[in-house]
């Protein structure tokens, strides 16, 4: 199966996210104050909901909350209907659940079970926008205030001799599946700094600078756990904006079964055969975040057993 083209977690937004609207001030400012507008309120990184989930809010509860927000982005269209996600964390969390008629504050990440994929694509789209521009205040050369632009999607540098435009950060990852070189078929699990004593998930790391993905997954894997592995070969990627992640699926090959963890990141690495995994899952274990590219590079493993 092909995990490329099957939608991950935080992946598949219904929005058209309408590019070339951000940088039309005028439409935008019309979009704003339009009755059919939605607004998904977000506070300190969390969705506002209520019984029926993350709010929407239209017409005048929309117009309330877009004043009140200390920073609003443009996500795009729905259809017709322009959506714009708005930042309250500068209130209380009881005055922004009031203001938006939610009930309280939740972690997109302890929704996305009960969300439509596309739902949970965009709150999360939201959410990371959003965190950037808290974390963006700031200009990282000549150290003047940054303003929001381009509909949110953009902070600009208000130094009259610097002018820097400075865009939403990605910090990407790969994750990967090793697979032992032999006969009987084993993939490589590993517990990290931190981990309860039995929790067991694939390896990662974040790509460094002057490197490509592939040489990120054989950089890390022998880092961590001194495997040499070939065959690295793509298997799909997720948006993880939490806060900036984008993670890239692999699957390599080691070249000998020797493993030797780095003590840091890594306390312990294992092979498991498919029966084990199996078991583990029939014991009420999880293989992996049930929202993450993990679960889905185990899952797909176990699947092409012969």
């Amino acid at each position: 199966m092909d995990t490329a083209e099957r939608v991950l977690a935080y992946g598949g937004g219904w929005l058209d996210r309408a590019g070339p609207l951000r940088t039309d001030p005028t439409r935008l400012s019309a979009l704003r104050t339009k009755s059919t507008t939605v607004v998904l309120p977000l506070w300190r990184d969390r969705c506002l909901v209520d019984a029926d989930g993350p709010v929407r809010l239209t017409a005048e509860r929309a117009s309330l909350v877009l004043s009140a927000a200390s920073e609003t982005v443009f996500l795009g269209l729905d259809g017709d209907v322009a959506v714009f996600a708005a930042d309250l964390s500068a209130l209380t969390e009881q005055s922004a659940t009031e203001m938006a008629g939610a009930a309280r504050s939740v972690d997109v990440r302890a929704l996305v079970g009960r969300l439509e994929p596309g739902d949970a694509a965009v709150q999360a789209y939201a959410r990371g926008l959003l965190h950037w521009h808290r974390q963006q205040r700031f200009c990282g050369t000549c150290g003047a205030p940054a303003v929001a632009d381009g509909g949110g999607h953009v902070r600009t540098c208000s130094g009259a001799e610097c002018g820097r435009l400075l865009f939403p950060r990605i910090e990407p990852a790969i994750i990967v599946l090793v697979e032992a070189p032999g006969p009987p078929g084993r993939c490589l699990l590993a517990r990290h700094a931190g981990a309860a004593e039995d929790a067991y998930s694939t390896l990662a790391g974040f790509v460094e600078v002057g490197e490509s993905l592939e040489d990120a997954v054989r950089r890390e894997m022998a880092e961590e756990a001194g495997v040499t592995v070939t065959d690295v070969t793509y298997q799909g990627s997720q948006a993880w904006p939490f806060p900036a992640g984008l993670m890239v699926g692999f699957r390599a090959t080691a070249t000998s079964d020797e493993v030797r963890v780095d003590g840091d990141e890594l306390l312990e690495a294992r092979w498991f055969t498919r029966a084990e995994l199996r078991d583990r899952v029939a014991s009420g274990r999880t293989l992996g975040r049930v929202d993450a590219i993990d679960h889905r590079l185990l899952q797909d493993w176990l699947a092409a057993a012969p």
